[in-house]
């Protein structure tokens, strides 16, 4: 065992003796000449990665940069995007800087480009409703406008238009080789579209996006060169100020530690890259100031909403209401899930629902078509879907009584049922009014009797003795539901027209 311990030692020693010589020589082979860390590199294996990694050239480099001139939010998380404060109606400059290296996008070079500036949702709940959430801040605010440009205070911008139709959207056309700010102000607030509950609702993040363009052959602005949005919260007057000073404070309560997880707070807000707006660039052609603008509305042209003539649940008088009464199969194809939205007055959401079927469509739960169409929408279409039609207020049937066999005076009333007295019994159309009006009785009997409206001059009701009663709204709220009736022709004393006299 002795022998055994001894060799151990002997072994040991060896190698501590031999790694000692090996560090020495190190030593003496770094210390007998000039280090070179290009000698290094030149090695093939640092050749091989070098070759890999791209280079300067490269990478993606934007044609355009747009800065906005508000401060952003010093309580934003390091990775998370910028938010940036924003007053109700004040002007704000957007620089539209040109970021193109020599040699990029010569085709534009001395030539104007066109740019879009919106604001929209951030969102994407919202985004799915933003016809709908617009509108209803239409009927809120008249007149008014999501988004202006303020003109007086922006510089080099050409021919600025805006679309009645698209309040959030302004447009404008710009030379990248000259100075050029667009001012703009938003007149909306993100409190607005946020459900009222109890008070002190946090309000919804909108973006500022813009899209700018490039001529295609045709001379329209419609070549899409590069896109960029930033997250923005918009407050009343003076409120964009205390909510950037509330942020302040609470930053400046926490720890060192704490600050190193947020973003600091930049005086001015770089829009990042982002993809293209959906929305179809409208037809701008470059043409002289002074040619009215040509503009094509996405909600015009191809819809075709159903007159409301057309809202007799079961009528068969008219195609319009019977198609629109007709419930979506799940065979139907795109193309015929889009005219069912459309003879149903769904036109607001054939955009949204381009892709779906009639499978598609009828997949959705009500909180699913309440999410994407908000409340009032969303159950409207879920019961279209399922076929819940609204029960008229009043049924009356109708027979057209024919010259040849007008009963005289006397004769069995119409409510009795029988014959024309030829054999041939009376066949009776039903009415159905969802309004308890003369002027509702006179539109259906028109649309089930193909009678011209513009024709009918008054409708009448015989009573005792062969008098003519003139149908008013009182009577027919005093129409018994499921009352039969004749009805014959007369001509208007004046020869211009009819009168219509049920019995």
């Amino acid at each position: 065992m002795a022998w055994v311990l001894k060799m151990d030692e002997v072994i040991e020693s060896g190698l501590v003796h031999d790694f000692d010589a090996t560090l020495s020589g190190i030593g003496q082979e770094l210390g007998a000449g000039a280090y070179s860390m290009s000698d290094v590199l030149a090695l093939p294996i640092f050749k091989q990665e070098d070759s890999s990694l791209p280079l300067d050239g490269e990478t993606k480099h934007p044609p355009f940069q747009y800065v906005m001139c508000a401060a952003t939010s010093p309580a934003v998380k390091l990775h998370d995007e910028t938010l940036t404060y924003l007053n109700q109606g004040q002007s704000y400059e957007i620089r539209m800087l040109d970021n193109r290296k020599m040699g990029d996008m010569p085709e534009i070079t001395g030539k104007l480009v066109k740019s879009i500036i919106r604001v929209v949702f951030h969102d994407r709940r919202l985004q799915y409703t933003e016809h709908q959430q617009l509108e209803g801040w239409k009927w809120n605010r008249p007149g008014d406008r999501l988004l202006d440009l303020d003109i007086p205070m922006s510089v080099g911008i050409i021919d600025t238009r805006t679309n009645p139709s698209q309040l959030n959207a302004v447009e404008f056309l710009w030379d990248p080789a000259k100075r050029t700010s667009a001012f703009i102000q938003v007149h909306c607030i993100s409190t607005e579209f946020t459900p009222r509950k109890h008070g002190g609702e946090k309000g919804v993040p909108f973006r500022i996006q813009v899209d700018t363009f490039k001529q295609n052959e045709n001379g329209e602005y419609t070549d899409h060169l590069h896109s960029a949005s930033c997250q923005i919260k918009v407050f009343k007057p003076k409120g964009a100020d205390r909510k950037q000073k509330t942020d302040r404070e609470k930053m400046e309560k926490r720890t060192a530690h704490e600050k190193e997880k947020y973003q600091p707070s930049y005086d001015t807000t770089i829009l990042t890259e982002c993809s293209p707006w959906p929305d179809t660039p409208t037809a701008y052609v470059n043409s002289s100031p002074s040619t009215a603008p040509a503009f094509t509305s996405p909600q015009q042209g191809t819809c075709s909403i159903p007159d409301s003539n057309s809202s007799s649940p079961n009528h068969q008088g008219d195609g319009v209401s019977q198609a629109s009464s007709e419930q979506l199969q799940p065979s139907a194809t795109i193309q015929e899930t889009q005219q069912w939205l459309l003879k149903n007055r769904f036109s607001s959401y054939t955009r949204l629902f381009s892709n779906f079927s009639g499978a598609d469509l009828l997949k959705l739960t009500k909180e699913d078509l309440v999410q994407i169409c908000g409340a009032a929408d969303g159950i409207r279409l879920y019961n279209s879907l399922k076929s819940r039609s609204v029960r008229p207020r009043l049924t009356i049937y109708v027979c057209q009584e024919q010259p040849s066999s007008s009963p005289l005076q006397g004769q069995q009333p119409a409510g009795g049922g029988g014959d024309s007295g030829s054999g041939t019994p009376y066949v009776y159309h039903a009415i159905y009014l969802e309004e308890m009006v003369a002027s509702e009785v006179a539109r259906k009997l028109a649309l089930v009797f193909n009678i011209p409206f513009h024709q009918i001059n008054q409708v009448y009701r015989q009573g005792p003795t062969g008098i003519h009663i003139l149908v008013s709204d009182q009577m027919v709220q005093n129409f018994q539901d499921e009352s039969c009736f004749l009805f014959f022709t007369v001509k208007a004393e004046n020869g211009d027209g009819i009168h219509i006299v049920l019995k």
